[in-house]
Formats: C-alpha cells, structure tokens, sequence
C-alpha cells in the first residue's frame, strides 16, 4: 500500500511503533513511495573511509529511513496525533483536514 501523500515534506510527525517510539521530527525527505528520512529518528551509524581530497575517515550517525505506517501527522493547530481527510475548497485546490478539528493541516506558503 502507498502513502497516498498522506504525508508531506516538513510535516511534524510522531513515530507511533518501533524502537523510536514517542519521538517527534519534521520530515526531512520523502525517500520512496513508502519510507521517509524523519529529523533525528531511526540514528544509524556509518563508518566512512578517507576520500582523495583530503576528506576525514570515521564513524558518522545519520538518519536512516523509516517506514511511513510506523508515523502519524501532528496537526498544527490541536497539536495532537490525528488521521487526516481530504476536503475540495470553493477555489477548486484539494487540502488534507484534520479528522479531530476539521482544521486544514497545510503549510502556509
């Protein structure tokens, strides 16, 4: 099953199962259909060899990314983890809506 872009890139999400459980992050990136990079969960360590250019070596943490139906969307205006609806404005655009609110849930550009 996809997203449906339920979610979105800089949403605040919290990761509802697994070893993150409890954590709040903003999306960083939509990896693929299923699977977002999320702002400080899912730390992973890599460890990197030198470059040519002078590049340092180590171990570096980084975000891997986490399957999207572990996250749920924090509506902005209740600040609670809710399910979001569709809903088709007078001007023809399609918004997400919190389903406990009924508030839209979209940035504002």
């Amino acid at each position: 099953m996809g997203c449906g872009r339920s979610l979105k890139k800089d949403d605040q999400v919290e990761v509802i199962a697994g070893k993150d459980k409890g954590r709040v992050g903003k999306i960083l990136k939509i990896h693929s259909k299923d699977r977002v990079i999320v702002e400080r969960v899912n730390m992973v360590k890599r460890h990197l060899k030198p470059g040519m250019a002078g590049q340092e070596g180590g171990i570096i943490e980084k975000e891997a990314p986490i399957h999207i139906s572990n996250l749920m969307l924090i509506c902005p205006k209740c600040n609670k983890t809710v399910r979001t609806g569709k809903k088709i404005l007078e001007d023809g655009t399609k918004v997400r809506v919190c389903k406990k609110c009924g508030e839209s849930v979209e940035q504002k550009a």
